[in-house]
Formats: C-alpha cells, sequence, structure tokens
C-alpha cells in the first residue's frame, strides 16, 4: 500500500519534472513528451517516471535516451522542491497508454464507418428488392398481398 507520503512525493516529483521538460530542457531528442505519472519506492530512492511520447518508436526511443541523459538535471530541480534524505534516483519509461487509447479510438471509428456503410448497402438492396410500389411493372413487396393502389 502507497503512503501518503510517496503520493505527496511522487506528485511533486511530477510537476517538477513535466514543468522542468516543458520550459527548461533544451533537448532537442526531447520533443512531445507527456508525463503521465510518477511511482516512488517506499525509501524513497528511486522514482519511475512513466512518460507519453508522440511519435513512432524512433522518436521514443531518442526522447527516451535524451530524458536519462538529463536525469541528473531534474534530479536536482527536484531536491529543492522535495524534503528528504535521499533525491530519488530518476528511471525513466515509456506508458504506451495514450497510444493504446488513441489506437482503440481509431478501430472504433472504423467500425462506425463500416456498419454505417453496410446499413446503407442493406437499404439500397431491399428497397430494389421490394420494388418501386409506383411503378405499375415493378412486383409487389410480397406476392400475396394486392399492389398498393394509389391514392387520389
Amino acid at each position: 500500500m502507497t503512503s501518503r507520503r510517496q503520493l505527496k512525493a511522487a506528485e511533486a516529483i511530477r510537476e517538477v519534472v513535466a514543468a522542468s521538460i516543458l520550459t527548461e530542457l533544451r533537448d532537442p531528442r526531447v520533443q512531445d513528451v507527456t508525463v503521465v505519472g510518477v511511482k516512488v519506492t517506499p525509501d524513497m530512492r528511486e522514482a519511475k517516471v512513466s512518460v507519453s511520447v508522440m511519435g513512432d518508436e524512433k522518436q521514443q526511443q531518442l526522447s527516451l535516451r535524451g530524458l536519462q541523459n538529463a536525469a541528473g538535471f531534474l534530479q536536482s530541480k527536484i531536491a529543492r522542491r522535495i524534503e528528504s534524505r535521499h533525491t530519488p534516483r530518476l528511471r525513466f519509461v515509456i506508458d504506451s497508454g495514450v497510444q493504446n487509447s488513441l489506437r482503440v479510438g481509431e478501430i472504433l471509428e472504423q467500425i462506425k464507418r463500416e456498419r454505417r456503410e453496410a446499413e446503407s448497402q442493406a437499404g439500397v438492396a431491399s428497397e430494389t428488392a421490394a420494388g418501386d410500389p409506383t411503378d405499375p411493372t415493378s412486383p409487389p413487396a410480397d406476392p400475396g398481398q394486392p399492389p398498393d393502389e394509389p391514392t387520389a
């Protein structure tokens, strides 16, 4: 179970890292990075920082290396913010949850489009099979029923 102290430290670390990446980090490798969450070990010696990187696998790995190289700088920022005997050593990991949710959204949109297309094709097919009631040469919808008589 995570203690209140760990939760507060994790949130402070998340805020410091996110703000520093956005405003102070000048590494060109670190682009389109979002800090998703932080988990701190009970002894406060390590912090696992989950980040989401928009881009392909190559861009993600490049950003991850840039973040690892900037870990010392980010740890110094954290040391000023949290009061702890130890400044946590940062370990960055890619969180693919955001990309997975975007992919699920794309799949759902594709399914919706396919259903709409199938329904519209089924509608066209049923209209063609039923015939046109105003056309006297077209067969009635149900052969057992007399054709509808036009109203005047």
